[in-house]
């Protein structure tokens, strides 16, 4: 093979590589999923209206655990993009339809950050769980924010298989209430290690927007 032969190969091929490289770049790491803006609430609060699935069930990773959230019509959304007022209190309603995963840092398997360092486990004001309760967390770390989010039992009757699940399925419902401060964007996660299939259990869903992260965009 001839040496302009060979460096022609080498151009073609590093011409096709950066054609996958922006593939990847705007089908994977520029995608985002829609902001969704928060509700009105009792005594002037915002509402954000949660729910943890163990199976999405569409899209490009049907099988991987997520987050969804209620939009102000009432209709389930696969984001984790959400919008509050600044300065203000927001109350958020989480239904968790998953089981326990259990966390590998007892740390957050306690109440933080929240009004009176409490939420409320169907109904009934709790400050921790066990370390191998958890389902999920829902974690702002730059506002101090974390709630362990408790698994519905393995042996439980009709578990939900797929988003959006219904209450009538089993559930835990968690409700708590934090405070915003000044505008800005606040990374959330769940710090429970619920990639099953990847390393550790910290790849897949557990880094990818829409999934088990996202932003609080405070406005």
């Amino acid at each position: 093979m001839s040496q302009a032969m060979r460096l022609a190969l080498i151009a073609v091929a590093t011409a096709a590589a950066g054609v996958l490289v922006g593939f990847y770049i705007v089908a994977f790491l520029m995608a985002t999923p829609p902001t969704v803006n928060s509700r009105p609430g009792s005594q002037g609060q915002a509402q954000v209206t949660l729910q943890t699935v163990a199976t999405i069930g569409f899209g490009a990773h049907p099988d991987w655990v997520s987050y969804l959230v209620q939009d102000p019509q009432g209709h389930w959304v696969h984001s984790t993009i959400l919008q509050v007022p600044a300065h203000s209190l927001v109350h958020v309603t989480i239904y968790q339809y998953d089981t326990a995963t259990g966390l590998r840092n007892p740390f957050f398997s306690q109440v933080r950050g929240t009004v009176g360092g409490v939420m409320y486990l169907n109904g009934k004001p709790t400050k921790a769980i066990k370390a191998d309760s958890p389902g999920h967390t829902f974690t702002i770390p730059d506002l101090g924010v974390s709630v362990p989010l408790q698994g519905v039992p393995d042996d439980a009757k009709n578990q939900c298989g797929a988003a959006p699940c219904s209450t009538s399925q089993a559930h835990n419902t968690i409700e708590f209430t934090f405070q915003t401060g000044a505008p800005g964007s606040y990374r959330w996660q769940c710090f429970v290690p619920c990639g099953a299939g990847f390393v550790f259990g910290n790849g897949g869903p557990m880094q990818t927007m829409g999934y088990m992260d996202g932003f609080l965009k405070v406005v």
